[in-house]
């Protein structure tokens, strides 16, 4: 049977196996929310870097960049982190390099699994039918927060192995409590997960509405893989 890990922050990766594995990175407050909202409205690639630097690099050379740190848009930049931000229709067939505290780090930690896919409550549903194809094993890579392991993206890695438990064997004890803690706040995850951290962040900079709309389930049906050192989006 096949099996599911979930590596709670990608400080821990060195300790999951992600070799001839399939690993979907997991940010969701907003770096994988904005992406997988981006395809969905239009955009033709993604490269996310590790550093502001590599990204202002693309951005001379033409492409549209999106830089965070903090939670906050870094000065210079054209885009931020927000996903309403990606719904505009100037985003339509661009190329974006794009730099985020946490997400962009995880994914590029993630190069030598067999594919790396974008994960975000918003195309839960995609992800699950795409892997069910597939016949690798499955890590969640969680980007956390600094380091640290945050609710949010744990309760996403929850949600996966909730929809494949029937075709996928928990691997660790961390797909387990991520299972266990998605079930217990499934039914209204704005309030399980009221007083999270970033929740907190993320309110003191008023963005309450970019909260609410990260944790909607099944609005788009796109896959976003690695393919080279760009996200595309993959037909499923």
């Amino acid at each position: 049977m096949k099996q599911i890990d979930v590596c709670l922050t990608p400080d821990l990766l060195h300790l999951h196996t992600v070799e001839n594995t399939i690993v979907v990175v997991a940010d969701v407050f907003r770096a994988t929310s904005c992406m997988v909202t981006a395809f969905a409205y239009g955009v033709n690639s993604i490269i996310p870097v590790a550093t502001i630097e590599e990204c202002q690099k693309l951005q001379e050379r033409g492409y549209l960049a999106a830089a965070e740190r903090n939670a906050k848009r870094v000065e210079g930049f054209e885009l931020d982190n927000s996903p309403f931000t990606y719904m505009d229709e100037r985003i339509r067939g661009e190329n974006v390099a794009m730099t985020t505290t946490n997400g962009t780090l995880a994914i590029t930690k993630s190069r030598s699994a067999v594919k790396v896919l974008v994960g975000s409550f918003l195309n839960l549903d995609a992800i699950v039918r795409y892997l069910k194809t597939e016949g690798y094993d499955v890590m969640v890579l969680c980007a956390g927060w600094k380091g640290r392991v945050n609710l949010e993206d744990t309760l996403f890695a929850g949600a996966l192995v909730d929809r494949l438990k029937d075709s996928y064997a928990m691997a660790e004890d961390s797909a387990m409590m991520a299972w266990r803690l998605y079930v217990q706040g499934k039914d209204n995850l704005v309030a399980y997960m009221s007083n999270a951290s970033h929740i907190r962040r993320l309110q003191r900079l008023g963005i309450q509405k970019d909260i609410t709309y990260c944790l909607q389930h099944d609005l788009y049906d796109v896959v976003p893989v690695l393919r080279g050192n760009a996200l595309v989006s993959m037909a499923v």
